[in-house]
């Protein structure tokens, strides 16, 4: 079972990133997807997420207009599209899957940093 991410990079404030994450191992179809992110010094929070089969996606208040799940099934791939990039967006990004249908996030990403400088 394996999640890479990639996509991150430094970037300006106001700037736009796409961030990617394949997924290996598992049945890509059978499980939710989310984003999370973990900024210096402070825990790990739930950014994103979407259904198995894209019918829902759902995101934290904090990230609400600006950023952008989706997924390609027939690619096992889940897309997080940042824009109108803060400072405060500056963190490790991380997908991760959850068996739909009451499973838990229990399968993680290696995470891929995103600088957003002033």
């Amino acid at each position: 079972v394996q999640l890479q991410a990639s996509g991150g990079g430094l970037v300006q404030a106001g700037g736009s990133l796409r961030l990617s994450c394949a997924a290996s191992g598992f049945r890509f179809t059978s499980y939710n997807m989310g984003w999370f992110r973990q900024a210096p010094g402070k825990e790990r929070e739930w950014a994103a997420s979407i259904t198995y089969n894209s019918g829902s996606t759902h995101y934290a208040d904090s990230v609400k207009g600006r950023f952008t799940i989706s997924r390609d099934n027939a690619k096992n791939a889940v897309y997080l599209q940042i824009d109108s990039l803060k400072p405060d967006d500056t963190a490790v990004y991380y997908c991760a899957a959850a068996r739909a249908f009451g499973g838990s996030w229990d399968t993680w990403g290696q995470g891929t940093l995103v600088t957003v400088s002033s």
